[in-house]
């Protein structure tokens, strides 16, 4: 991820970049950064847990959502696209946009080498503001690793992954996510830059 040029974009121009644009671009406060493409292998675990989601959510009162979905972090008027993200009950769409939501419940990231210091430092401790949010996982695409914070009260607790075998029991939505099918057939040998 990379800013443009330094000039202050107000959020109507930015607003106009992103209906017009190829590719994807975060806004925080009055400054804009393009968004890295995926690697295979990001794209693949993305859709093998979208996939998963989905079939357990069908019929319940959550849906997951793909990068397309943007999300406005209202308590630092911060506007990004988590790779993945769940939404329970109706959608809360921020600034009257119908392409903006604000109250996710589960967000998750496919870690690369150019986002994996954002993903887990800034871009998390701008999540955790969010006051709907439960958890937080982030999903490794060069080893079989997930980690996954959930929310205690003030505090998030980490747990980790590792084995194909384990899963990872996201409690707000009442899923699990089965690391044999996030990994499946994902070669680890593939160069992972985005």
């Amino acid at each position: 991820m990379s800013a443009l040029p330094e000039e202050y974009i107000s959020l109507e121009d930015y607003f106009k970049l992103e209906e017009t644009s190829d590719s994807k671009h975060e806004y925080q406060q009055g400054t804009i950064f393009a968004m890295a493409g995926a690697s295979m292998n990001h794209n693949r675990i993305a859709g093998a847990v979208f996939a998963s989601l989905y079939n357990q959510l069908t019929g319940k009162p959550c849906q997951p959502y793909f990068s397309d979905f943007r999300l406005k972090i209202e308590a630092l008027n911060i506007y990004t696209y988590p790779d993945l993200s769940v939404i329970c009950g109706d959608v809360q769409f921020g600034d009257g946009r119908q392409d903006t939501f604000t109250n996710p419940t589960v967000l998750m990231e496919v870690l690369s080498k150019s986002t994996e210091a954002y993903d887990r430092g800034k871009k998390a401790e701008c999540y955790r503001t969010i006051p709907s949010l439960r958890e937080y996982l982030l999903i490794a695409q060069d080893r079989c690793h997930v980690e996954h914070y959930r929310r205690q009260g003030h505090a998030w607790l980490l747990t980790e992954y590792s084995a194909v075998a384990e899963e990872a029991p996201l409690d707000s939505i009442a899923c699990t996510l089965s690391l044999a099918a996030i990994y499946h057939q994902i070669r680890f040998d593939v160069t992972t830059t985005s």
